[in-house]
């Protein structure tokens, strides 16, 4: 179906698309959250910094997540169960989804020391905030839960929603420390990387929240709550998640930051990242000193040995080819697992990211 074609709203709304749908739903919530929800007025300096935090950190994005709930809810429902209302929690999901993202990127951005998220300075990095972004991070996911509450609390899947979110969250936690353990600023030691554990990471840092939220939440608001149907969908979608991260490494090496938006740092900051556990599998014993005494380091000279190495290794060529061979294995895996849910809404997702530049 056609963005904007019996999409569930009226009047003027009628002919929008679904991305300015949701643009426009933002501004709605952020009213909500700042004016409508705690009217204390001594709360007001408090609720002034929530906003500004809301409107610095959450609708930056590609907003990929949040859209894919009411992108797979158009594939789940028939048109005449799109009804206003439906579409109004679907967009409202949505958000929630990019709130939690902002959780996440804000709290990642400290521990990374990053300098540019989304082609504008880290929030911490702006003046007046420092580390006072810890608290701006639990702010956000909070209003996550605040906003669910206001706009789900009635429907029968609020409780699965609940779940879905809290168990997300957990698994990009585990993810994120394992991330931290297997890199740690300053103690540079390669015999941690390897293709298992960076998929380990992968997965529960960043599949299961940017893959798997969005459509499983979407599942349950079109009553689909079978373990089997999830888990088919689940097999799909951290496949899929393992092929964004993939490319996302690759794209802190080699993407232009003014269209990524953001500086790559995975060598200067130790990553364990695909393109260097590829590098490990690949290279000599002469290679690997010197990558051991490049990998991790600040400076650019040593970054540029690094680079130097992977050109050397032909990593790129490396990536292309696993990228095409992916993309190959998601169609297959598609077409098997997606039994009695429509191929569409996993289809839409693969062509969203399949060759990406940022």
């Amino acid at each position: 179906m056609a963005d904007g074609i019996s999409n569930g709203t009226h009047s003027k709304k009628a002919l929008l698309s679904d991305s300015q749908l949701f643009e426009a739903k933002f501004d709605e919530l952020v009213t909500e959250l700042i004016e409508r929800d705690l009217k204390d007025p001594g709360l007001a300096d408090a609720l002034n910094r929530h906003r500004e935090v809301l409107v610095y950190n959450v609708p930056g994005g590609k907003k990929n997540r949040g859209l894919s709930v009411i992108g797979s809810l158009r594939e789940l429902l028939p048109p005449s169960q799109l009804t206003q209302d439906v579409v109004e929690r679907a967009l409202v999901v949505g958000w929630c989804i990019e709130l939690l993202q902002a959780f996440f990127l804000v709290a990642d951005d400290i521990m990374d020391g990053s300098v540019l998220r989304r082609g504008q300075p880290c929030w911490f990095r702006k003046e007046g905030v420092g580390l006072d972004a810890i608290n701006d991070s639990f702010f956000l996911e909070s209003a996550l839960y605040r906003l669910l509450r206001k706009y789900c609390r009635e429907q029968p899947y609020y409780v699965h929603l609940l779940e879905l979110f809290t168990e997300t969250t957990y698994q990009t936690v585990l993810g994120q420390t394992l991330d931290l353990m297997t890199a740690p600023p300053g103690d540079v030691d390669l015999s941690r990387f390897s293709m298992e554990k960076y998929k380990t990471i992968v997965k529960y840092k960043t599949a299961f929240y940017s893959f798997y939220l969005p459509v499983a939440a979407a599942m349950y608001m079109a009553g689909i709550t079978n373990d089997v149907e999830h888990n088919h969908a689940k097999e799909i979608l951290l496949e899929m998640g393992e092929f964004f991260q993939i490319q996302d490494d690759f794209l802190d090496c080699y993407g232009d930051p003014a269209v990524t938006g953001k500086i790559g740092t995975d060598i200067q900051d130790n990553k364990c990242s695909w393109l260097v556990v590829k590098a490990l599998e690949v290279m000599s014993p002469e290679q690997r000193t010197v990558l051991e005494a490049c990998y991790g380091r600040k400076d650019d000279a040593s970054v540029e040995k690094v680079k130097a190495l992977y050109k050397s290794l032909q990593i790129q060529t490396l990536y292309h080819k696993y990228e095409e061979e992916s993309y190959q294995r998601l169609q297959k895996l598609i077409a098997r697992c997606a039994v009695t849910l429509p191929t569409t809404v996993f289809l839409n997702f693969a062509n969203k990211i399949y060759k990406r530049n940022k």
